[in-house]
């Protein structure tokens, strides 16, 4: 395992509005072979604040990936990665798109703001469930990622 070792698991931050997706995407990583650290926010302002430490979140430690749903609400997903990717303490975070849209406009969007990759969620739980294990064993096993300063 490349990026975490016995002791430190890794920090994964979603960013998501569905409690369902929650629910879902929580017992897939709890069940994971990875272990790792699941942080959840529910709106764009509240990642954000997150990612910038800023009041209650003062404490947490920066992730090592990030899971963003595109449509959020206070804050777009896609303002939110703008906003990452222009600043200099985040932007080497990998962010993973994960979205039901499935318009042209939004993928190339994303990738133009340099997301790390768009995964459009499936609604089927178990295409679900296995969306989100490849996501645990591409990203957290063999992509090697840049240390948290």
């Amino acid at each position: 395992m490349e990026n975490a070792d016995k002791t430190n698991p890794i920090n994964i931050l979603l960013v998501e509005d569905n409690p369902g997706d929650i629910r879902l995407t929580q017992e897939a990583f709890k069940d994971g072979r990875i272990k790792n650290e699941l942080n959840i926010v529910m709106d764009g302002e509240e990642a954000i604040f997150y990612l910038k430490k800023i009041v209650k979140y003062s404490d947490v430690i920066t992730p090592d990936i990030i899971l963003l749903d595109l449509n959020l609400p206070k804050k777009d997903g896609r303002e939110v990665l703008s906003e990452i990717k222009a600043d200099p303490l985040l932007k080497r975070i990998p962010i993973i798109i994960l979205t039901t849209s499935t318009a042209q406009s939004d993928i190339v969007s994303t990738y133009s703001h340099h997301a790390n990759c768009c995964i459009m969620k499936p609604v089927d739980f178990n295409q679900f469930i296995n969306v989100i294990r490849t996501i645990e064993n591409f990203w957290l096993s063999i992509v090697r990622l840049p240390l948290n300063s």
